[in-house]
């Protein structure tokens, strides 16, 4: 917070095959340390996701960086579209699994398969078709703050739970023009394969989602389609597209669209709280995780947490959580 320079927030993936993708994530690290870059970056065997913050003083060395690589030679680089240069505050960079948690077998359906790739402007100019099919393939969490005009929104919280939620969703819509987004691409990438293996035939997908879907408008000056904020996976929380406010608090109901987590951390729930209501409640999501909030303060360590449900994971989105405590 201190720094006198500037920072600047970029991100980027692809999918490549590596063999030994801890070696690489070694490399990277020590390269990108050297050069006071922030960042969450996951590796993969199947590829990198990065999420960064360079000093524009080494941005240059940066690029160079990645030119060292084939596999990252070339590689399309997607800048913030709101930027104060305070996104990450560490430099990690992950060996997973999966680039992105979809709890699919991908040697059940060609994962290369993937939808039509479109530019901001043509997917901008497809939204207004009466015949096309506009999905959101984020979190609730993500598009209750923000999303295209008319989207079909699924109640998910994880990738993961979407990607069949969707199919479901569309089973009636295959011989439709399908048109898909997200933040920055990559769940597309693997989303479009998935319905195309589901029989689904003309799918589309926003080329660099909606973070270069704003900076193309911008450019070309067109109004956007797209309402609201658009969530982003650092300290920002979102970056703002429209002057629209379409988030509301969870607890009043307020027009607001800025994250935070309960301030009760055996919860940190993701949730939107306006102002009145964080005082009113403490920063907490609920009553009851104040009153244990409040506890566990006036006791410091003696306070002891032997509630039957301390150890359930809540959804991250509010509104699922009461909407799985209301089915109970």
């Amino acid at each position: 917070m201190q720094e006198s320079f500037k920072r600047t927030t970029i991100s980027f993936y692809r999918y490549f095959y590596l063999d030994n993708p801890i070696q690489f994530r070694d490399e990277l690290y020590q390269k990108w340390f050297s050069l006071n870059c922030f960042g969450r970056i996951y590796v993969a065997k199947e590829g990198i996701n990065a999420q960064m913050s360079v000093p524009e003083s080494n941005m240059e060395l940066f690029l160079a960086s990645l030119e060292e690589y084939e596999i990252l030679n070339q590689i399309p680089i997607k800048y913030a579209v709101e930027d104060d240069g305070k996104s990450f505050y560490k430099l990690v960079i992950k060996v997973r699994p999966k680039l992105v948690a979809d709890g699919l077998d991908d040697g059940a359906f060609d994962v290369t398969n993937v939808g039509n790739h479109l530019s901001g402007s043509d997917f901008h100019h497809l939204l207004s078709q009466p015949e096309t099919v506009v999905v959101d393939m984020r979190n609730l969490y993500e598009s209750e703050i923000g999303h295209f005009e008319g989207a079909i929104i699924p109640e998910a919280d994880t990738f993961r739970e979407e990607m069949d939620l969707v199919v479901d969703l569309l089973k009636d819509k295959k011989d439709k023009k399908v048109l898909l987004y997200c933040t920055g691409g990559i769940r597309c990438e693997k989303a479009s394969a998935y319905l195309k293996h589901h029989g689904f035939e003309d799918v589309n997908q926003l080329l660099g989602g909606v973070i270069e879907y704003a900076r193309h408008i911008q450019t070309k000056q067109l109004e956007p389609k797209f309402i609201g904020k658009n969530f982003v996976f650092d300290a920002r929380m979102g970056e703002r597209i429209s002057s629209q406010v379409v988030g509301k608090c969870h607890q009043c109901g307020t027009a607001f669209d800025t994250h935070s987590n309960c301030a009760n951390q055996s919860c940190h729930l993701l949730f939107l709280q306006c102002p009145s209501c964080a005082e009113k409640y403490e920063g907490c999501c609920s009553d009851e995780c104040k009153d244990e909030l409040q506890e566990r303060n006036l006791m410091g360590s003696k306070f002891t947490l032997d509630r039957k449900d301390s150890k359930k994971k809540y959804r991250k989105s509010l509104t699922l959580k009461l909407k799985d405590l209301d089915n109970e």
